[in-house]
C-alpha cells in the first residue's frame, strides 16, 4: 500500500479552509494530489474512483450521518468500488489498523510473485496484527479461491502487473539504457499498483527513485535515499 502525503484541507481564495458540505466536491482536489488511484488496492481507476471516508459516516446502530466525519477533508481517501464496499459501514479505531496517508504502510505490507500480500516478517507480533488488520479491511487478500466474485479482479489485476513488471526487469536486464527506465515508469503509471512495481525493483536504486517520484503525492520520507531507498519509519506515524 502506497505511504502518500494527502496534506493539509484545500483553502478557497481568500486562504480560508475548504468546507466540503458535498464531500464528493473532494474529489478533484484528492486525484491532483494523490493522482487516479486507490488508496487501498493501488489499482489505476477511471470514473469509478470515489470519495472514501476513512471513518464511516454513518454505522450500525445510528439513524443520521456524522457531520464531523462526513465534511471534514482529514476523513478523505480515494477508493475503488471493491475496496469501498467491503470496507462498508463498519466503524474503524483508527490505531488498530495502518492508512496510506499517516504510516509507512509500504514497510507493513509485503507484496509477492502473483501479487500476494501478506504483513511483513519484520514486524513485532503486535504490529503483525494490525497489518492483517489493514489486509482485511478492504479484502486486499481475496482471491478467486476465496472470492467467486467476478466483479472483483483486484488480485488478478496485481498478479498480472507483477508479471509485467517482472518482464520489463528482465528487459532492463538485457538493455540498459535511460529511455527504457523511463518507458517502464510510465508504463508503471499506466497500470497502477505502485508497490508491485516497488518491489520487483527493490534493487534496484535509480528505479525506485523514480517510481516514488513519479507517483503523486508518495511520501519520499518513508525511505532513506542514502541506504537505496530501502523503506524507514514514518515519523508521524506507528511505523
Amino acid at each position: 500500500m502506497r505511504p502518500i502525503i494527502k496534506g493539509s484541507c484545500p483553502k478557497d481564495s481568500h486562504g480560508r479552509a475548504l468546507v466540503f458540505t458535498d464531500y464528493r466536491n473532494a474529489h478533484g482536489e484528492l486525484i491532483k494530489r494523490l493522482g487516479q488511484y486507490c488508496s487501498y488496492c493501488e489499482m489505476k481507476i477511471g470514473a469509478s474512483l470515489a470519495v472514501e471516508h476513512i471513518q464511516p459516516i454513518h454505522t450500525e446502530g445510528v439513524s443520521s450521518d456524522i457531520q464531523e466525519r462526513k465534511e471534514s477533508w482529514d476523513n478523505f481517501l480515494l477508493a475503488c468500488t471493491n475496496c469501498n464496499s467491503i470496507k462498508g459501514n463498519n466503524d474503524v479505531v483508527l490505531d488498530e489498523y495502518f492508512w496510506p496517508h499517516r504510516d509507512n504502510t509500504f514497510l507493513a505490507l509485503t507484496y509477492a510473485e502473483g501479487g500476494v500480500i501478506t504483513p511483513s516478517a519484520q514486524l513485532s507480533t503486535e504490529l503483525k496484527r494490525k497489518a492483517r488488520n489493514t489486509i482485511t479491511l478492504t479484502g486486499l487478500d481475496r482471491n478467486p479461491l476465496h472470492d467467486s466474485k467476478k466483479s472483483d479482479r483486484r488480485w488478478e489485476n496485481r498478479r498480472e502487473v507483477w508479471n509485467i513488471a517482472c518482464d520489463a526487469k528482465a528487459d532492463l536486464f538485457r538493455h540498459d539504457t535511460s529511455v527504457l527506465r523511463k518507458r517502464i515508469v510510465s508504463e508503471a503509471i499506466g497500470h497502477g499498483f505502485w508497490s508491485v512495481w516497488m518491489r520487483v525493483f527493490q534493487d534496484d536504486p535509480d528505479m525506485c527513485k523514480r517510481l516514488i517520484n513519479a507517483f503523486p503525492g508518495t511520501c519520499s520520507d518513508c525511505f532513506d535515499e542514502q541506504k537505496a531507498y530501502l523503506p524507514i519509519q514514518r515519523s508521524t506515524g506507528k511505523i
